[in-house]
């Protein structure tokens, strides 16, 4: 089994998005989705927070809090925004602020009830609303089920 420690590999380790075990909310229950729903998309750095901690992590408890229906973020290896700096992910020059996309799937009331809690959230940053069709979106503890209307 081959290892590599490098600076890169080590700050991406420590960076990544993850779940603390004393994270003392309730998962909200399971719900169905309606085939036509929004996707919230909200894209900043990795070293944008809020009260002290990570954003993303703040926007994803905040969404799970709101009991929304799902949230996921995407780290990016490179990305410019407003003001053109590149944000990078080389070897050679390494960056601790990463692009970060965090996606909030729900229906469009809710969504939109939640761009408030975002707007205490966040300094900068773009957010895009989109409409979304949700394909499949099983309950998996019991037989796969489809949106058919």
């Amino acid at each position: 089994m081959l290892s590599c420690v490098c600076p890169l590999a080590s700050s991406m380790a420590r960076s990544a998005p993850t779940v603390s075990p004393g994270d003392k909310t309730l998962p909200p229950k399971t719900r169905n989705l309606p085939e036509e729903c929004s996707l919230l998309r909200i894209f900043l750095g990795e070293g944008d927070e809020f009260e002290h901690r990570p954003l993303y992590r703040a926007i994803v408890l905040k969404a799970r809090k709101l009991n929304l229906a799902g949230a996921t973020v995407l780290r990016g290896p490179m990305g410019y925004g407003r003001s053109s700096h590149l944000h990078n992910a080389n070897i050679l020059r390494l960056s601790f602020d990463l692009p970060i996309i965090v996606e909030v799937l729900d229906q469009t009331s809710k969504i939109e009830a939640f761009l408030p809690e975002l707007q205490k959230m966040m300094q900068g940053g773009l957010i895009t609303i989109e409409k979304a069709h949700v394909f499949r979106y099983p309950n998996t503890k019991t037989t796969p089920q489809t949106n058919e209307t």
